[in-house]
């Protein structure tokens, strides 16, 4: 895989990045957190313009589903463009004008991300896929702090939901891919906010960003953003083999737990605040570790992929 972007691949994202400074960004991820809401101009927008599709059948590839996943996260855009562009996108588990929340399992009754604002779960099961209409009333809102639209189902599905003929596997595959994908544009996201604030803010007559010790520890940041971005591009370059995912999973995730740590103890105490606009990434990346099982899932299937599932 090249490590620079071709001719089309950068033309469309300098027309996602346009679209993004029009309807995405930290003002407007705080004014939708405060109830809970959904972006549903900018996924319109998104769909109209056909960045939602890059991956599918008649798109681009997977590669370009990876990196308007990525734009969408660093703008901090309250969409499920993981789910859309990536999953659902290469799957056709759903038509990706619509937004669509994902679940494994054994967490279906604990609170799920854009559930709130979704008309279709997709329940993935390691044998089988299931896909459960959902009625406005079947569906509780669920306040958080994580920056996305939360919902919790109200009761347990009565008839278990339609079963999707698609390979489980390739679902989680491509789940892993968007989760990866997700966590490197809200680090991204996250560092840069940090880094402009540490170039304004000042102590001892100089900029806090210009002390060595600090720049040591935003290099450092930096360097697991870039591996991490460079592994999930490579999955999605080589189409989302399960071996490939599960590492750049294991390692964007944790990842991101280094970068969360990093730039909220170099923002200092205004870091934790609501009045500093870090927490719009930041918080993302404690619900992404959360999702499919988290880290050590992430790892137990290259483990799997690797070995075999004895191994995992």
């Amino acid at each position: 895989m090249d490590f620079e972007l071709d001719a089309d691949q950068s033309a469309v994202m300098e027309a996602v990045g346009r679209l993004l400074e029009q309807h995405a960004g930290a003002a407007r991820a705080i004014e939708l957190n405060e109830d809970g809401g959904y972006d549903v101009p900018l996924h319109a927008a998104l769909a109209e313009a056909g960045y939602l599709d890059v991956a599918g059948p008649d798109g681009m590839g997977l590669l370009e589903g990876v990196l308007v996943t990525e734009a969408v996260a660093k703008a901090g855009g309250v969409v499920a463009a993981g789910a859309c562009a990536i999953v659902a996108a290469a799957t056709g588990l759903q038509d990706t004008s619509e937004p669509l929340a994902l679940v494994d399992g054994p967490a279906l009754m604990s609170p799920i991300r854009h559930l709130a604002a979704a008309r279709r779960l997709i329940v993935v099961e390691p044998d089988s896929i299931r896909q459960i209409e959902l009625r406005p009333d079947d569906v509780e809102p669920v306040a958080s702090n994580f920056g996305y639209p939360m919902g919790r189902l109200r009761n347990p599905p009565e008839t278990g939901g339609v079963n999707v003929e698609v390979e489980p596997q390739r679902v989680l595959d491509l789940w892993r891919l968007s989760l990866a994908a997700e966590a490197v544009g809200t680090m991204d996201g996250a560092l840069a906010e940090t880094v402009e604030y540490l170039k304004q803010r000042r102590q001892f007559g100089r900029t806090i960003g210009s002390f060595q010790a600090v720049q040591h520890r935003l290099a450092e940041c930096a360097i697991q953003v870039e591996a991490a971005r460079w592994l999930v591009r490579e999955a999605g370059h080589h189409d989302a083999p399960s071996e490939a995912v599960a590492t750049a999973a294991g390692f964007a995730i944790a990842a991101g737990e280094q970068v969360f740590s990093e730039t909220h103890q170099l923002s200092g105490a205004i870091g934790f605040t609501r009045e500093h606009d870090l927490h719009v990434w930041s918080m993302r990346l404690q619900s992404l570790r959360l999702e499919l099982g988290g880290v050590r899932a992430h790892r137990q299937a290259l483990a799997a992929a690797r070995w075999g599932a004895a191994h995992a």
